[in-house]
């Protein structure tokens, strides 16, 4: 296995990781920034009502994408156990 290859594998990994959170974080940010626009504009100070809608946008995110990111991460693991099979068959 060349440095080439190892750093494909690692770049692949990074851009895997951002594919998993993306969904869950923007959720969770849309999901704040409304609450905090809804906040400013009732003068409603209370920390804790806006864990409750970010909870929810982030259980649903993972609902709506958590078969594609599934998917994702199955496609990632099968290319990286076909190349230590590749490596450990030279």
């Amino acid at each position: 296995m060349s440095g080439l290859d190892v750093v494909a594998v690692l770049h692949a990994s990074m851009v895997l990781g951002v594919k998993l959170c993306a969904p869950v974080l923007l959720a969770t940010l849309a999901a704040g920034l409304l609450v905090s626009v809804v906040q400013a504009v009732t003068q409603i100070s209370d920390s804790t009502l806006s864990f409750l809608p970010k909870l929810v946008a982030a259980g649903a995110g993972l609902w709506l994408a958590g078969p594609a990111l599934a998917r994702a991460l199955a496609d990632y693991a099968r290319h990286v156990f076909e190349g230590i099979v590749r490596i450990g068959g030279q």
